[in-house]
């Protein structure tokens, strides 16, 4: 019964998986059989490979946006241009197995939700304002995205309506066919298209077609070896990596917590980086787990990975045997196949929600400005750098928080959250709401002196440090010097909370005394204390 599952969703995915290949080719300025043959050696690779059952790993949106601000670079020449995207992707998939051999699934998490939301809403307003030219048939002028659409609509006196209406027709009828998950939309709107263009003329009413599909790969000529060459290409392929992770990890693991599947990381960057080394075989594109296929294979009832497998072999059969057939393709429809698979990304509920949430609404905004005011792999490498300054701007302002106890238990809770906590006399109990790291500790610590020394009757401290699984150098001497000082000003400082891997620097940094004066609990700190002055 499974198999047969995995054969619907393998025929139905075929049906957008060639339209899409096309399109994301256009985008990238490259000929369409290089998407083709990538979607191809991509699925069958991660078949094998990957875990995902939901997964299609074919080129993608981003990739090929980012592929397309970088061949822009490049001098003209197919030859030139062909031989650099297949060491850009083979080097991404070396990238990706690198990434695997040291253990560092933990990349998934490198760029957060809000800034993906963000890149992700950019890029879809990106690539959709590029289509327009081919919707309304007019030259698509050279330049950024805000150029891209004052031309298209200072140029609606030129517009070619028969183009535009096949378009507009093919977008309606994939956003009809999608409130139908078991119904093939994209596949009914293909064949459709190329029945409409065979028994209308379209062609011969100006509506441009796809034409003949080249997919025996071609010779390459390798050029004289240069580092110069190849640091070049490298600086593409780190993009493309982490684009394509990101893309990837988040596509697998929502489907996957959908349906309760487990899945491993490393083993995912294992199959991303055989699979592009795959499609760099072929001379095809970047490949990853797009969200529009793998969300189309799971809504048609895919069963296991070999879903992804049959959706490759009926790919290969439709541009085999159909192939005169989907050379009368029209171009407008392949537009409205790019548009239709980006709407999920131009959804801007989850933007919405961070601002009703009051979290990092601001972040997100910035990484869709950075794709829209920058480029795509600008928009990229500014939408990582908005990570990492979320991560320390987060951590480098954590508050500090006074402690008390619960009524005459064990618990301690922050005061000012909680006004029934009393604190205990004497005593003032600190606990910083972040890990201590180079960034923060020096400040921490300066404000827990301050706070205590400026509050009457304090004689003793405590910090809870449970926020601190490790620390690095800058923390360790931030907190020796604040406890030298402390003892200096006679106060008696204690520990909370302190996990064993602080324990162990403290040790190997000579600080037995701290570690002698060390709990896991702030109870038993507190009675410490209490038991002292007693």
């Amino acid at each position: 019964m499974k198999i047969r599952a995995d054969i619907i969703a393998g025929l139905a995915i075929s049906g957008l998986m060639l339209p899409e290949a096309v399109a994301y080719a256009s985008i990238a300025g490259v000929a369409p059989g290089h998407a083709i043959l990538a979607a191809i050696a991509g699925s069958l690779v991660y078949a094998l490979a990957g875990r995902s059952r939901f997964a299609i790993v074919s080129a993608t949106s981003s990739s090929a946006a980012i592929l397309a601000a970088s061949l822009a670079t490049l001098p003209p020449g197919e030859g030139m241009r062909t031989l650099f995207m297949v060491t850009a992707v083979a080097i991404t998939g070396l990238l990706f197995l690198l990434a695997w051999a040291s253990r560092l699934g933990g990349l998934t998490g490198f760029i957060s939700h809000p800034v993906l939301r963000g890149f992700a809403f950019g890029l879809a307003i990106t690539i959709s304002v590029k289509q327009l030219p081919v919707l309304t048939g007019t030259h698509p002028p050279a330049g950024n995205l805000l150029e891209t659409g004052i031309a298209v609509l200072q140029a609606a006196p030129h517009w070619h309506w028969p183009s535009l209406a096949v378009g507009l027709v093919a977008l309606a009828a994939l956003l009809v066919l999608r409130r139908m998950p078991m119904v093939p939309g994209a596949l009914i709107v293909l064949i459709s298209g190329v029945a409409a263009s065979g028994l209308l003329d379209l062609a011969g009413h100006g509506v441009a077609v796809v034409g003949p599909i080249l997919l025996t790969p071609g010779a390459l000529a390798l050029p004289a070896f240069s580092y110069a060459g190849l640091l070049e290409t490298a600086q593409l392929a780190v993009p493309l990596a982490l684009i394509l992770l990101a893309e990837s990890w988040g596509t697998m693991r929502a489907l996957a917590l959908r349906h309760g599947d487990m899945l491993d990381p490393g083993r995912e960057l294992r199959a991303l980086g055989l699979a592009n080394l795959g499609a760099a075989l072929v001379q095809g594109m970047p490949v990853g787990a797009g969200l529009s296929a793998s969300a189309a294979n799971e809504a048609s009832g895919a069963g296991s990975r070999a879903a992804g497998a049959i959706a490759a072999a009926a790919l290969g059969a439709l541009v085999l045997f159909a192939m005169p057939l989907v050379a009368l393709l029209p171009q407008p429809v392949l537009a409205a196949v790019v548009i239709a698979a980006l709407t999920h990304a131009l959804d801007p509920r989850p933007l919405r929600r961070l601002w009703a949430l009051d979290r990092d609404q601001y972040i997100a905004l910035a990484a869709a400005l950075g794709v829209l005011l920058l480029g795509v792999l600008d928009g990229m490498l500014c939408a990582i750098l908005l990570s990492l300054a979320a991560l320390v701007q987060r951590f480098g302002n954590a508050q500090l928080g006074r402690l008390g106890r619960l009524g005459d238990g064990h618990d301690f809770v922050d005061a000012d959250r909680h006004p029934e906590a009393r604190p205990i006399p004497g005593i003032a109990i600190w606990r910083p709401a972040a890990p201590l790291f180079f960034a923060n500790a020096e400040r921490m610590f300066a404000e827990i002196a301050a706070r205590s020394k400026a509050e009457p009757g304090v004689r003793a401290v405590v910090i809870s440090l449970e926020e601190s699984i490790d620390i690095d150098s800058t923390a360790l001497d931030a907190l020796l010097d604040f406890d030298r000082a402390m003892q200096a000003k006679g106060f008696l400082v204690h520990y909370a909370r302190v996990h064993d891997r602080v324990r162990d620097l403290l040790h190997a940094a000579g600080a037995a005394s701290v570690v002698g004066r060390s709990d896991y609990s702030v109870a038993d700190a507190a009675a410490r204390l209490e038991s002292a002055d007693a």
